[in-house]
């Protein structure tokens, strides 16, 4: 039982640090660049360890974008202020981030720029091929290290299924329901969830990151440690990624 419980939590930690390094703080945001190796290298590293959820950079950071934009109002994709039901919050999510993957919905021009793309992968990605088959794999997975007698254990296979939504419901929903506010002026509900951040790698200090959307680093007071920001500057350290000079483009 302990090695499905060590694979769980390593498949959860990796695809943590992917959404919030590669998706979140290199394609929405811009807070570094990366060569066309390492580019292409994340991107892969990213479909790998989200596997069936993976949820590809152009349209990820155009959501995030509008999530910036329109923080807690009728027009976020994920506000848990308008939809206070999660499930619903993450239907909601879905549907318009499938908009946007598959170019069915039309985004604002602002929206779209300094994208990162890779169209071949982006149609791989979003085939049922793709997910059907990278969600198989997790199931020789378990049957190898499941005891008898365990069987309940295959309960967390969905979870592995649908990890990329899972992380993003926790740090949309709690990140503007529970905590507490370093910077109460901002316009939105943005919240700090310590507690939880260890879950997410520096994603839940929401309010810090509202209020100074262009500051790759979450964490701002004492107790605060933005997990992905420390590996970052190591990345910078090493020469793999330079951060930028440039504001981040199209934040709150």
């Amino acid at each position: 039982m302990t090695e499905v419980f060590v694979f769980f939590i390593s498949h959860w930690m990796l695809s943590a640090f992917a959404q919030s390094f590669f998706l979140h703080r290199y394609a929405a945001h811009g807070y570094f660049t990366l060569n066309r190796f390492w580019e292409k290298f994340f991107y892969l590293f990213t479909m790998a360890v989200q596997g069936p959820s993976f949820l590809n950079p152009r349209a990820y950071a155009i959501l995030h974008r509008m999530h910036h934009a329109y923080s807690d109002t009728p027009d976020d994709p994920h506000s848990p202020v308008i939809i206070p039901n999660i499930f619903k919050m993450m239907w909601r999510t879905a549907d318009i981030y499938d908009g946007i993957s598959r170019n069915n919905l039309l985004v604002k021009e602002k929206f779209t720029q300094t994208l990162t793309l890779w169209p071949t992968m982006e149609k791989i990605s979003n085939s049922w091929y793709y997910r059907i088959g990278t969600g198989a794999l997790f199931v020789p997975v378990y049957y190898a290290l499941v005891p008898a007698g365990q069987e309940w254990l295959y309960l967390l296979l969905p979870i592995h299924w649908l990890m990329g939504p899972i992380h993003g419901a926790i740090v949309n929903w709690a990140g503007h329901k529970v905590g507490y506010r370093n910077y109460p002026k901002t316009h939105d509900n943005s919240k700090n969830s310590l507690w939880l951040d260890f879950l997410i790698l520096g994603e839940l200090y929401q309010n810090n990151h509202h209020a100074r959307a262009n500051n790759p680093n979450f964490a701002r007071r004492w107790f605060e440690m933005d997990i992905t920001w420390q590996i970052i500057r190591l990345l910078a350290w090493g020469g793999i990624v330079k951060l930028s000079k440039t504001k981040a483009p199209l934040l709150a």
